[in-house]
């Protein structure tokens, strides 16, 4: 494996920033192509692009199913996957509600009434996969797929593979509190990923990886807070409409898929 120096990048993308450091003769090479991967990634999944996969099925809602890419239909896939396994807990078809929470100027939460016509148009069911046709659609009006769950963690795999086909060894992206680590560092020890403390400055801990993914997620990156002083965090329980009282305020996960 080279040892040298490492091909680096630091750039936005997926509405967060994007950090890659790779080792190996095609270094380079496998970087460039996985920054141009990812701006791909997210012209098909983001619901922010409007003429996106993900865009123009939400603009379909209620009327028409879309055919998509083999990527987006594997997403739209893992995330049905994952909503009928943890009903309640994790819906891809929640855009309603992530409209109604606005943490970049919002001082309350949105009023009641609101969120509970939401809630109406959120539950999984809704999300129309044909496997044969390769399509996607939503079954009403007004219902949208927000794919913030899923898609930082497949584009996350999928620029892995990508630097293995360049053949790479040693490699570790960090996509907004999203790590992937291919192999080990090139001395042969693992990469240590640092896990933030949710409120205080500097690293509650760090977990060694070395072909595994680490994903973090938690109430401190996307917040605001009420005149009482009650935080609202971004992750939102599909059942409640409201932010997700779980009991934690941190949870990393440590894996072989991101």
């Amino acid at each position: 494996m080279d040892s040298g120096a490492p091909a680096q990048a630091v750039h936005a993308g997926m509405g967060t920033e994007i950090s890659h450091t790779v080792f190996g003769r095609h270094a380079e090479e496998a970087l460039s192509a996985a920054v141009n991967e990812l701006a791909r990634l997210e012209g098909l999944l983001s619901r922010f692009v409007p003429e996106s996969e993900v865009g123009r099925i939400n603009r379909s809602a209620g009327r028409a199913r879309v055919a998509v890419s083999p990527e987006v239909f594997e997403v739209l896939e893992c995330a049905a996957g994952f909503a009928g396994r943890a009903p309640g807990l994790f819906d891809p078809t929640v855009g309603p509600l992530v409209d109604l929470w606005d943490y970049k100027r919002a001082q309350a939460a949105p009023a009641p009434d609101l969120i509970r016509r939401a809630l109406r148009l959120v539950g999984h069911g809704d999300l129309l996969l044909d496997p044969r046709a390769r399509s996607a659609g939503l079954r009403r009006h007004g219902q949208s797929l927000d794919m913030g769950g899923v898609a930082k963690g497949f584009a996350g795999d999928r620029v892995m593979e990508l630097f293995r086909a360049y053949g790479i060894g040693s490699a570790f992206v960090n996509i907004g509190g999203g790590v992937n680590a291919l192999g080990g560092r090139p001395d042969g020890s693992p990469w240590r990923v640092g896990i933030r403390h949710p409120r205080e400055s500097g690293l509650l801990g760090a977990v060694a990886a070395a072909g595994r993914a680490v994903v973090t997620s938690g109430d401190y990156e996307r917040y605001f807070t009420d005149r009482e002083g009650r935080r609202f965090h971004h992750i939102l329980d599909p059942a409640a409409g409201y932010p997700a009282r779980a009991g934690l305020i941190s949870a990393t996960v440590v894996a072989g898929s991101a």
